[in-house]
């Protein structure tokens, strides 16, 4: 089960159903797309500062390298290592240039996919809307026979005691 963290900009009222068109799902689990690709993920999700700053990590990291005169394969293991943190981090770095320009955690559930979680985080959002409103969720429907003229209990209602 993975944990997602609902995205809202700051100007829109909880609750307001319009507001789940710009909101932003973000799974807490390893990136493999930033694994392989680093800084080009975080600018194609538009990560600006994020992305300069995995580039600015992944030069300095190459550049030691150089300085330093590292075997090709123990440079290629330190690069790896920095992937694999990236990948790490790459969805704590997506919350936090969300929050930071405006789109804090809402809410947070677990679900198994993506799909599942999209329907939680509505079927919430949506309570609130209920909840600001006044209303509230319907209840389920109850038997018009609640045998009340019965005092037997459980499964013999024939056994009703003496007549």
């Amino acid at each position: 089960m993975t944990t997602y963290t609902l995205h809202v900009p700051d100007e829109v009222d909880p609750g307001e159903p319009e507001a789940l068109d710009r909101a932003k799902l973000v799974p807490d689990a390893f990136v493999w797309p930033a694994f392989w690709f680093s800084a080009l993920w975080f600018f194609w999700h538009r990560l600006w500062l994020a992305g300069l700053a995995v580039l600015a990590a992944e030069v300095v990291v190459w550049l030691a390298g150089l300085v330093l005169g590292l075997h090709p394969v123990a440079g290629f293991a330190i690069a790896l290592l920095l992937s694999w943190l990236i990948g790490l981090e790459a969805s704590s770095l997506r919350r936090w240039t969300y929050a930071r320009t405006g789109r804090p955690i809402r809410d947070a559930v677990t679900a198994s996919d993506t799909k599942e979680a999209e329907v939680k985080v509505v079927a919430r959002w949506l309570r609130e809307e209920g909840a600001r409103l006044g209303t509230t969720a319907p209840r389920p429907a109850t038997p018009a026979n609640t045998r009340a003229e019965s005092p037997a209990l459980g499964l013999f209602p024939e056994a009703q005691g003496p007549r």
